[in-house]
């Protein structure tokens, strides 16, 4: 399976916050046979927020990442029109990219928010 992680999800992982992600997800996150992915927009809200003092996050976050296996994920002008093109069920920018390249790459999305189940995307519950 090919897993693309939403921000909160990334940030509960690497904090190895345990009781926040349902054991489905952690599992599926940790097993070998995954491929996880990681979006350049997750790395953009989180700079974003820890900028704005609304955040606090790992300072070494690529490296983080790559001990973690995880792979990181382009945008490309393909995941810009399509997040573009979505319909407005959810208005913040960056769960829209997650969601467009999800549907592009058919990657399932982890996520706890559960405002993406109105988007046609593959989801795993975090």
């Amino acid at each position: 399976m090919r897993l693309l992680l939403d921000t909160h999800v990334l940030l509960w992982y690497l904090a190895e916050d345990a009781p926040r992600l349902v054991p489905q997800a952690r599992l599926a996150i940790d097993s070998a046979e995954n491929i996880v992915l990681v979006s350049a927009v997750s790395v953009w809200e989180i700079a974003i927020k820890r900028t704005l003092g609304k955040l606090d996050a790992p300072p070494n976050l690529r490296e983080a990442m790559e001990a973690s296996r995880f792979e990181a994920l382009p945008i490309t002008f393909e995941h810009a029109e399509a997040a573009g093109a979505l319909p407005r069920h959810h208005d913040d920018p960056f769960d829209r990219m997650l969601v467009a390249q999800a549907q592009v790459e058919g990657l399932t999305l982890v996520t706890h928010d559960e405002k993406l189940a109105c988007y046609e995307v593959a989801l795993m519950r975090a």
